[in-house]
């Protein structure tokens, strides 16, 4: 009697979460097959999807605090405030958590040992971090908020994974060449470019909210192509690091 009372309450929310993680495996998967020289291990992968979750927690607790020394320091309706809010706050903390845990995870593994593997790895903490997000908001928000979120939040942090991963490849290679200031470099230019993709992305977020979604959709359709794009050049030239 019990089960049969709880059972449309569950099924709803299986079918949400289902609704959350599925875009994630999607791209997930779509990444993994692009690898053509050496598929990484499924166990480090799920490490790296895990990663990807610790990163929101991360950047859960960072952003709260980075939130209030902002709303105590600068007026919440000047341009400064959203500079800083969408490109600090929101950039910094979940990209910055981002890298951390995907260094964390993969810089001394064995198994990164191609080009492409930056950005599968970097895809993956990405996603992970979009899988554990989606599935909050969800829960919060129902079904219609996974549909929107399928079209735009999850392609988003799979680009900035993307571009993460890119540079984060050709840091390592530098490394495995012993050139510690180019290494160095690309380190710091993979957590840059997708700070500032990340607060792109939030910034014309909200102003597409004000003002129509038009210039919002073009600017992930740019961005997503633009990744494809990268996925499928890198994926062909991919080499070992030698």
């Amino acid at each position: 009697m019990f089960y049969f009372l709880i059972s449309p309450y569950l099924t709803y929310n299986l079918i949400l979460i289902a609704a959350a993680v599925l875009p994630a495996l999607y791209l997930m998967v779509k990444v993994y097959k692009s690898d053509r020289l050496e598929k990484e291990s499924p166990s480090f992968l799920w490490s790296l999807t895990k990663a990807g979750v610790f990163s929101a927690l991360i950047a859960l607790v960072l952003e709260r605090i980075l939130s209030d020394l902002l709303y105590s320091s600068v007026s919440a309706n000047s341009t400064l405030f959203r500079i800083l809010l969408y490109f600090v706050v929101v950039g910094v903390s979940e990209e910055g958590a981002k890298y951390f845990m995907l260094k964390r995870t993969s810089w001394h593994s064995v198994e990164f040992n191609c080009l492409y593997d930056g950005i599968v790895y970097a895809v993956f903490v990405s996603l992970g971090f979009a899988l554990w997000e989606n599935v909050s908001y969800v829960i919060h928000y129902g079904f219609a908020n996974a549909l929107v979120r399928a079209f735009t939040a999850i392609p988003g942090h799979a680009s900035f994974g993307v571009f993460m991963g890119v540079f984060y490849s050709a840091a390592k290679l530098y490394e495995v060449q012993r050139e510690e200031s180019r290494s160095k470099f690309y380190e710091c230019i993979a957590l840059f470019v997708p700070v500032l993709i990340h607060g792109a992305y939030d910034y014309i977020a909200t102003l597409s909210s004000q003002s129509g979604s038009l210039y919002f959709i073009i600017f992930i359709a740019i961005l997503f192509f633009a990744a494809l794009k990268v996925i499928r050049e890198v994926s062909q030239k991919d080499r070992y690091m030698v």
